[in-house]
């Protein structure tokens, strides 16, 4: 592939854990779900574009905490090869907890909480799906790197 078609997407995205659940967003019909978070604008750090998203997407209120780890993803979009870099942050935000549904400002995409355990991520379809193993075994106050095996492309 030439670096011309390259689509190389850098994503700034929360681990949100509360009492052994994990806040995860899907699209609003489902079928995959992913960590919240979105696109890092020019100019911005990848922590201030995740209190931004979660902003906009959920109308709350939130805190970039740690960097946890880099994650590298790849995928086909509209039959087209994409590649992400998903840069992981703890994430807190106050006003939410696993007792209640999360809401969504947007209306295409709804937020959930999950069991953190490699069964019920597994079951979501939590993508990138190599971050599943990540997320449930390691200490995540130890920053971390993760791809799926072999090449990205």
């Amino acid at each position: 592939m030439s670096y011309e078609n390259a689509n190389i997407e850098t994503i700034a995205r929360g681990v949100c854990i509360r009492d052994g659940y994990i806040l995860l967003c899907q699209p609003a019909k489902g079928g995959r779900a992913y960590l919240p978070g979105g696109h890092i604008d020019f100019g911005e750090t990848a922590r201030t574009a995740l209190v931004r998203e979660i902003q906009e997407e959920m109308g709350q209120t939130a805190t970039a905490g740690n960097f946890i780890a880099a994650t590298e993803n790849n995928f086909l979009q509209n039959g087209e090869p994409h590649c992400e870099i998903n840069l992981l942050f703890a994430l807190n935000i106050p006003n939410i907890s696993p007792k209640a549904h999360p809401s969504a400002v947007e209306s295409w995409i709804s937020f959930k909480w999950v069991p953190l355990t490699k069964e019920a991520l597994t079951e979501t379809n939590l993508l990138p799906a190599h971050l599943i193993d990540d997320l449930t075994s390691r200490d995540l106050s130890i920053p971390f790197h993760c791809a799926p095996d072999g090449d990205l492309v």
